[in-house]
């Protein structure tokens, strides 16, 4: 048998394995606000022991969810925001969300190609042609305002002409500002041990970013390509 094509079926069943894994061993009950707010004294614990084992372990989950599509990231990374405090926590999390993506996207271009084709062919088109009108700066935008689920950006990506290398840095700035109110939230989020806690500043002052911030985001683009219209008018 050829080559690529069994290391393809290796890649589609491992991947398989993974997601019936984690459907069977009901490994999703593990990613829910109610699991990590029971369990958050003892992973502080265990953070505290073991800062660089615990953060190798979380940003390795962490990819693993993101790069097979799986739920579980918005959580993971209101944890994180938690877990590691502000600082750390959006570093590791920036990082592993962008490897994880990338990862996804590789594996849509070289493996599930035919499938994303025929499930998410309707989106490419519309996809394709904003990268040949925009080129990285609609990735960009799509990272800012996801007008797409963030796991359906990695997969349909993968069907474009887009360098990896390009996709990768891309999603890391875009993904960042996104990245660094969550993790907000989840700090905030760890700090309520009583009902009068939901009414902290800080927790108010979260969740109000968490709304303001894709309307703000959407703004500043409109306001970009408008000016940039405006100055390529100018300009014939």
């Amino acid at each position: 048998m050829n080559k690529k094509i069994l290391n393809k079926i290796i890649i589609i069943a491992i991947v398989i394995a993974v997601i019936v894994a984690f459907k069977l061993l009901h490994l999703g009950d593990y990613f829910t606000l109610a699991y990590i707010k029971e369990s958050q004294r003892k992973f502080e614990i265990l953070y505290g022991e073991h800062r660089l084992t615990v953060i190798a372990v979380y940003m390795f989950i962490y990819i693993l969810v993101t790069s097979l599509s799986l739920p579980g990231a918005v959580v993971m990374t209101l944890a994180g925001g938690a877990l590691f405090g502000l600082v750390t926590g959006t570093v590791v999390i920036s990082f592993a969300s962008s490897i994880g993506a990338t990862l996804a996207c590789t594996v849509s271009r070289f493996v599930l190609r035919d499938w994303v084709q025929g499930k998410f062919g309707d989106k490419l088109k519309t996809v394709n042609e904003g990268v040949e009108k925009e080129g990285a700066f609609y990735l960009f935008t799509l990272r800012l305002i996801p007008v797409f689920p963030f796991w359906l950006i990695n997969l349909v990506f993968g069907l474009t002409k887009m360098p990896l290398k390009t996709f990768y840095w891309v999603s890391q700035i875009g993904m960042l500002p996104g990245t660094l109110v969550f993790v907000n939230a989840g700090r905030e989020l760890a700090k309520i041990d009583s009902l009068s806690g939901i009414l902290s500043p800080g927790l108010i002052i979260s969740f109000v970013l968490l709304g303001l911030f894709p309307i703000t985001a959407k703004k500043l683009i409109a306001f970009y390509r408008s000016k940039k219209m405006k100055s390529g008018q100018s300009g014939h």
